[in-house]
């Protein structure tokens, strides 16, 4: 499928520059995604196909990977799904445009978000940007355990919660929408506001992206997810956790 190869002249990159593994079959997409990327500071390794791209997660330690959902074999899903065994790697897949199922599918394996081809440079580079702000958001210091009630509490230093006793790590992107849900209990949050709060103000028509994550909470804090007493949704406006500030402690910052 064709994409925007407008390319920017490659520059001196620095010795700390963030490392992106592009995983695609396809050597003139990568060639492009790869003077993009290097353009604008990221270090860029690849990977033809998904066996060879999760060895390199293993060995090169990317800090993101970019992976196409459309490759021979193994496809992205099925690499998606093998990653998410023994990897958190945050993971942007490339789906065709249009294409709604494969958004969804890739978001419920773990993908973090997408971009659909034919896309333009300036928006592949703000992507990565804002996904890998999101993992860079600094953890909380003060109170950094916080109880709700008996059933749930919220570990903030360690970006998981505690339900029934059992601890359970949160995805980064999970975190930052508990912990904005959490710093306005009692209070509706809508979809806009969290839209630009976790993902940033460029995602603020992707609705989907907010539904998706709700639920991913939903199955990890609910005690009957299908009947939620955390997290209300508040129908098409978007969603408030119950008000527990009575008890008068306060919500550290992220």
């Amino acid at each position: 499928m064709t994409t925007s190869t407008t390319a920017k002249t490659p520059r001196a990159l620095p010795r700390d520059a963030r490392r992106i593994l592009v995983v695609d079959d396809e050597p003139r997409m990568v060639h492009m995604i790869r003077m993009n990327l290097e353009a604008d500071g990221f270090q860029v390794i690849d990977a033809p196909n998904g066996l060879k791209a999760l060895d390199s997660v293993r060995t090169q330690l990317p800090d993101l990977v970019l992976l196409d959902v459309m490759m021979p074999d193994l496809d992205g899903f099925e690499t998606l799904r093998m990653l998410r065994e023994f990897s958190s790697i945050p993971v942007i897949i490339l789906t065709a445009k249009g294409d709604e199922d494969d958004r969804v599918r890739g978001l419920e394996l773990g993908a973090d978000d997408y971009v659909a081809k034919p896309f333009s440079p300036r928006e592949l580079v703000s992507r990565v940007r804002a996904v890998l702000r999101r993992i860079d958001a600094p953890s909380a210091s003060d109170r950094a355990l916080l109880k709700i009630d008996n059933h749930l509490s919220v570990d903030f230093n360690r970006r998981a919660v505690i339900v029934n006793g059992e601890f359970i790590k949160l995805r980064p992107t999970e975190f930052r929408l508990l912990y904005h849900l959490i710093e306005n209990a009692g209070w509706t949050v809508t979809h806009e506001q969290l839209l630009a709060k976790v993902w940033g103000y460029e995602y603020r028509d992707e609705t989907h992206y907010v539904r998706l994550y709700i639920n991913y909470l939903r199955q990890k804090i609910e005690e009957d997810p299908a009947h939620p007493k955390y997290i209300l949704t508040e129908r098409g406006v978007g969603y408030r956790f119950v008000d527990f500030k009575h008890d008068g402690q306060p919500i550290p910052s992220p």
